[in-house]
């Protein structure tokens, strides 16, 4: 019965908007928070609206709530057999040939410096705007799956990074993220308010970064 009810894995589109070739961006539970920090940030500061979410029985149970109003946990924003194949089976259906991932790696302190993980080519592209490629590392989970099986189809994979704490949250580290994703995609988004929240975001995310800390201690996604 949990079997029907619940496939491998299932986005439901909440509006059937046609996208023209769009960059998908995003954002996983990470050190910092920042990958669900930055994208949210975007996700506000663009006026984007939720258009699907994402339904597995490989995800585990759990809502979200924001500003008291239960939300899925794994949604699909636009102004827009197994997860990472839905995932990108999805980003293709919409036309899209490009995903950014943010995310974070754990550090001790932030050094205000973005770097990227991608093929050469989008490498060369990503230094040009003072982004500087990762001689070697290595990534794991949703990240480093959706990652691999770009390599496999005809989709850009980048992942961008920055060190970030593991055992808060981490605006500031956030931030400097959404400015690597300005200068990489000539955008315009103002970090502001993001970089002056740092005690308030503290609050309303530590209970998720709790429970990453926790996780962390038997599972680490990225190496550097």
């Amino acid at each position: 019965m949990q079997d029907k009810l619940f496939s491998n894995c299932e986005i439901y589109e909440i509006k059937k908007d046609v996208l023209n070739s769009p960059i998908v961006f995003a954002g996983f539970v990470s050190p910092g928070l920042v990958g669900p920090l930055s994208v949210g940030y975007m996700i506000d500061k663009l006026g984007m609206e939720e258009i699907a979410y994402i339904r597995s029985r490989h995800l585990p149970p759990a809502t979200v709530f924001m500003q008291g109003r239960l939300r899925h946990p794994f949604r699909i924003y636009a102004n827009k057999e197994n997860i990472i194949s839905s995932i990108l089976n999805w980003v293709e259906n919409k036309g899209s040939n490009e995903i950014v991932i943010l995310d974070g790696v754990a550090s001790p302190t932030h050094d205000d410096k973005a770097f990227c993980a991608a093929e050469e080519d989008l490498c060369r592209i990503m230094e040009n705007n003072d982004i500087n490629m990762i001689p070697q590392g290595f990534v794991t989970g949703v990240t480093g799956g959706l990652l691999n099986e770009c390599l496999m189809r005809k989709i850009q994979g980048v992942t961008l990074l920055v060190k970030a704490n593991d055992k808060k949250p981490d605006p500031l580290a956030a931030a400097t993220l959404v400015d690597a994703v300005n200068r990489a995609y000539n955008m315009k988004i103002d970090t502001s308010d993001l970089r002056k929240g740092k005690k308030k975001i503290g609050a309303d995310f530590k209970e998720l970064s709790e429970k990453y800390t926790e996780h962390r201690k038997t599972d680490s996604s990225m190496y550097m």
